[in-house]
């Protein structure tokens, strides 16, 4: 397709807010039922797919999610949690630093050993400051991240201007999959208001309170994904709610 990043941007600069559905493709067990849940996720609304979200993804794995997504026209991202997620059936990939790691393998080492293969495979890059809040969730504890207090919402902003200042175009606030708590509104609210970034926000979004939370105090892009897993017919509800924030 044509640019994912345009696509995005577009979207947001039409007064849309977006939904992406995370798939972890270690999850798929059947591509025919991954295939009706796609189509079923695009009629309720979502905007894109990313692709990613386990330690045990194998690449074929990974291409053949990926082929089985792209059937439904909407973009597919990688979102990686190491290299072995990346695939050439992608669209785009969120060429992602982990910024509140203490491990270098997530500053910059995994950073140039994907290089070569996005540039082989052609994938687009969204280049986007991953920040994971909470500690007590498995993307902080094999990503080594330094949690963020939750009474500290300035910390993120200094990561998003950060960010900002080296270039990159987004800002992922993650909770972590399978959260006990969302991120706190008020440090999605600080970066939206003094940034430029594109506001993605994940993890532990459950029901349509909760996305009602996040989209109003700023985010550009909700993601879901465990829900999508148990218990996809929720899904419905959380969309609506973000796409009821869409002003033309």
């Amino acid at each position: 397709m044509n640019s994912v990043h345009k696509y995005i941007v577009d979207k947001i600069e039409n007064g849309e807010k977006l939904h992406f559905t995370l798939i972890d493709p270690d999850k798929v067990s059947d591509y025919d039922e991954l295939e009706k849940l796609a189509d079923e996720v695009k009629h309720y609304g979502s905007d894109a797919f990313l692709i990613g979200g386990s330690i045990a993804v194998t690449p074929d794995e990974a291409d053949e999610t990926a082929r089985v997504l792209k059937k439904t026209g909407l973009p597919v991202i990688v979102f990686p949690g190491n290299i072995n997620c990346i695939t050439r059936y992608a669209d785009a990939i969120l060429y992602m630093i982990l910024m509140n790691s203490i491990n270098t393998y997530y500053l910059i080492e995994a950073q140039v050993s994907a290089a070569p293969i996005v540039k082989k495979y052609g994938l687009e890059t969204l280049p986007t400051a991953y920040i994971v809040i909470y500690g007590d969730t498995s993307v902080a504890h094999i990503g080594r991240i330094y949690p963020i207090p939750v009474s500290k919402p300035e910390i993120v902003l200094a990561y998003g201007l950060a960010a900002e200042m080296l270039g990159m175009k987004y800002v992922y606030l993650e909770a972590g999959s399978g959260a006990r708590d969302i991120v706190p509104p008020q440090m999605v609210n600080i970066v939206k208001k003094n940034t430029k970034l594109i506001v993605i926000v994940g993890g532990g979004i459950k029901n349509r309170e909760l996305a009602e939370k996040i989209i109003s105090s700023g985010a550009d892009i909700i993601v879901t994904g465990t829900i999508v897993e148990h218990e996809p017919g929720r899904l419905k509800d959380i969309i609506s709610v973000v796409k009821k924030h869409t002003s033309f």
